[in-house]
């Protein structure tokens, strides 16, 4: 089991390996429903450990534990590069009709997956394809 200071190395780490350290923020919330998640507004990771920890039982990988948590935050920085190349109409997520703003979040989602594989290193990509894979699934309720 990871806790929120072994999930903050990791995510400090990985944001000055790539030097985002000074553009992207992180911070721990339990209560969050989600293992992780990216604010635009204020260019933050927010996670709650034990979001974390329950979505790497449900998602299957052969990876260290340390390593599927980059997996899970390479995903949140493709987010961060989505809207920096992006400029979404946001608008459309809050006054949009329902098919509107659920084609809007599967573009957004979908980007963030491939944005955020730019930034995964060779030895985690495959691993980084099957987390997409199976989370789609898991969405999906399969």
């Amino acid at each position: 089991m990871l806790y929120i200071w072994h999930i903050e190395k990791i995510i400090q780490d990985t944001l000055e390996k790539h030097k985002l350290s000074k553009y992207i923020k992180y911070e721990a919330n339990n209560a969050l429903p989600s293992p992780m998640s990216f604010n635009i507004s204020y260019n933050t990771i927010t996670f709650n450990y034990l979001e974390v920890n329950g979505y790497m039982s449900k998602i299957k990988v052969k990876e260290t534990e340390e390593n599927f948590v980059k997996i899970m935050i390479y995903h949140e920085i493709g987010y961060f590069l989505t809207f920096r190349k992006h400029s979404h109409d946001l608008r459309t997520l809050m006054y949009g009709e329902d098919d509107e703003v659920e084609a809007l979040k599967t573009e957004i989602e979908a980007n963030a997956w491939e944005y955020g594989r730019t930034m995964v290193p060779e030895e985690l990509l495959e691993s980084y394809d099957q987390v997409r894979e199976k989370d789609k699934m898991l969405i999906k309720g399969l």
